[in-house]
């Protein structure tokens, strides 16, 4: 059940912690400069708040036709109205979280290593890929070995097909290359919110991704 690369944006947009904004907020800011892909990252959050933030997240992402996707947590994905999950190679299984989520909803899954990358293409319940590290970033912690472009592309060829966004100290110059190792875009979080200037760093993203298309259309469980 891939994705259709031309389905959702190529800018995936990952929330963080300490941006002197709740995640509710970035997702507001990401959605009014044009962001239409949002992933939720409130890893160790405690749970009443980072339920409150899916919830006020999932609300906004509706307003602007834009997918929220809910990073570790299957029930606060549930629960919150959010578009779907993306999991880990190492959290709640992939296949568990589709027997959850059912066929209306997002499921993505992490892939670092060629095992991954067989185990996502084998198994055929993931509808998108975030593979990576492209290179260091302080972001992630237990940081995978890092790929660069060439690991990358070695990856996503072993997808079968399966949409793969790239995440790891993603900037603006490596999207050509990205592209040209046949992802379907890069999953961004840091560098978005650099210098506070989110809308400027959005549209250096999304203007150097040359396929970018059509707009997104909204999530299936929004459409």
């Amino acid at each position: 059940m891939p994705l259709e690369p031309d389905a959702i944006f190529p800018v995936m947009c990952i929330t963080m912690d300490g941006t002197g904004m709740t995640h509710a907020q970035q997702a507001a800011r990401l959605c009014a400069a044009g962001a239409r892909w949002v992933q939720l990252r409130m890893k160790g959050a405690p749970r009443a708040l980072w339920l409150a933030e899916a919830r006020a997240a999932a609300q906004i992402c509706r307003g602007h036709g834009a997918v929220l996707i809910v990073n570790d947590d299957i029930a606060i994905a549930l629960e919150s109205g959010a578009d779907g999950v993306h999991l880990g190679a190492l959290d709640a299984g992939w296949a568990e979280a589709r027997a959850a989520l059912g066929p209306g909803r997002l499921v993505g899954g992490t892939v670092n290593s060629l095992a991954d990358a067989d185990r996502a293409a084998a198994l055929g319940c993931l509808d998108y890929a975030g593979v990576g590290p492209l290179r260091f970033t302080g972001t992630k912690r237990n940081l995978a070995p890092v790929l660069g472009i060439g690991g990358v592309g070695r990856l996503v060829a072993r997808l079968g097909g399966l949409p793969a966004w790239v995440i790891g100290g993603v900037e603006p110059a490596d999207l050509p290359q990205i592209e040209r190792a046949g992802a379907a875009g890069a999953a961004v979080s840091s560098a978005l919110f650099r210098g506070g200037r989110v809308e400027e760093n959005f549209r250096a993203f999304l203007g150097a991704w040359r396929g970018r298309g059509a707009p997104a259309r909204a999530g299936p469980h929004n459409s």
